[in-house]
């Protein structure tokens, strides 16, 4: 073995330009493995951080039911309705004693009960139909970063303040410390100060959304007790599915899991890995295809040497391991170069984690490289490839080569 190991070290070495040529393509085609992976998944990683990372991955919402209808024994019709507030919007009631068994639960990493509803935000003659989200102060950036959103003031939903996104504060003419009224849907309403304008890059909730402290939509709304929606984000969101039926085992309420809200964004990531898949596929095939004509073609040339270690008595077993072995070598070293150069330029690129909201560039996870497979797949490639050009050198008749 050691010893077929140097003869196809010699074989690689006596032809140097065409070795480095060989190795140069090995290389190129698992650094373009290593770039696509990287990309791939830092895409991926990139899109669920800000879709499915700013949402919630549970949710447990009030929702209106339909009475249900008995027929008691004497014949009259009772009808069972669910419990309202005074605004008619349905109330989740005794979510104070259920909150903290759902924080106590394994892999939950927040719990923010909310108060959700429509209003009107009035400055001077301007009035903008917006979406009210009441937030519990402390918890204003559990489930979606306003912390990391705001660009100014801060994200702090103290009494009296609310939190407006930067379109709808500039369509409006508003700035930082201006009072401003918000009137719900029930027709109450509240002075409230600008204490803080954020912007997450999405027309939607810059344009339309406006925060304020739970105390404050409890006013708004004339909800004493209770709230609409117990919104909930997980360690790991791809256990969404697996916790809702925990969830609603623990507490009797149906809770939601974000994949039946974004069933299009599964679809498109999973349409997208295997997009990755197929084009990291090509590279490896244009690898074993290029290890293959190589060897090929150094069987054809060496078909003389190869004559004479058949007729010295070297077995067939021998020259395939000769020729197995360099595919190998090829492999292992076009790997290692591959790697090292996806690896060097990898680095030049900022991380996905770096990108800012509205902020474009290509959002690469340098930890997703799968260095280790290229390196692995590329040399078993290489194997394989020189697996065919073995056999043809294998079977050649020593007389017929030693005679060309």
């Amino acid at each position: 073995m050691i010893y077929a190991l140097k003869i196809a070290t010699r074989y690689l070495t006596a032809s140097k330009a065409q070795t480095a040529l060989l190795v140069f393509g090995v290389a190129t085609g698992v650094f373009i493995f290593i770039f696509m992976s990287a990309l791939i998944g830092g895409l991926a990683e990139f899109i669920m951080a800000r879709t499915a990372g700013d949402m919630a991955h549970l949710s447990i919402q009030a929702e209106d039911v339909e009475p249900d209808l008995l027929l008691p024994l004497s014949g009259r019709t009772v009808l069972l309705v669910q419990q309202k507030d005074s605004g008619g919007a349905a109330v989740l009631q005794d979510t104070a004693a259920l909150l903290p068994l759902i924080e106590a639960l394994p892999g939950v990493t927040a719990v923010s009960p909310q108060i959700n509803g429509s209003g009107f935000l009035t400055r001077g003659g301007q009035v903008t139909q917006v979406s009210i989200n009441g937030l519990q102060p402390g918890k204003e950036s559990a489930i979606a970063d306003l912390a990391g959103y705001v660009v100014e003031g801060t994200a702090n939903l103290a009494a009296g303040g609310v939190l407006l996104g930067k379109t709808l504060a500039e369509d409006m003419g508003l700035r930082l410390g201006q009072t401003v009224r918000l009137q719900s849907t029930t027709g109450i309403e509240a002075l409230l100060t600008i204490t803080g304008i954020y912007e997450m890059g999405s027309g939607g909730p810059d344009r339309r959304q406006a925060y304020v402290g739970l105390a404050t939509a409890r006013s708004l709304f004339a909800m004493p007790q209770g709230v609409t929606r117990v919104e909930i984000k997980l360690a790991d969101l791809y256990a969404a599915d697996a916790f809702a039926p925990r969830i609603r085992a623990l507490t009797g309420l149906d809770a939601r899991s974000w994949t039946e809200q974004a069933a299009q964004l599964l679809d498109a990531l999973q349409a997208q890995a295997q997009t990755g898949y197929l084009l990291k596929t090509f590279a490896m095939v244009t690898i074993i295809i290029g290890v293959a004509s190589a060897l090929l073609l150094s069987t054809y040339q060496r078909r003389p040497e190869i004559g004479i270690m058949r007729a010295m008595g070297a077995g067939r077993g021998f020259v395939m391991v000769v020729f197995v072995a360099q595919g190998a070598l090829i492999g292992l070293m076009g790997g290692l170069f591959g790697a090292a150069a996806g690896y060097g330029l990898l680095l030049a690129f900022p991380g996905r984690d770096s990108f800012a909201p509205g902020q474009s560039g290509l959002p690469i996870d340098i930890t997703q490289g799968a260095y280790g497979m290229a390196i692995l797949l590329t040399t078993l490639g290489a194997i394989a490839a020189s697996i065919l050009p073995a056999r043809a050198a294998a079977r050649l008749d020593p007389v017929t080569a030693i005679g060309q």
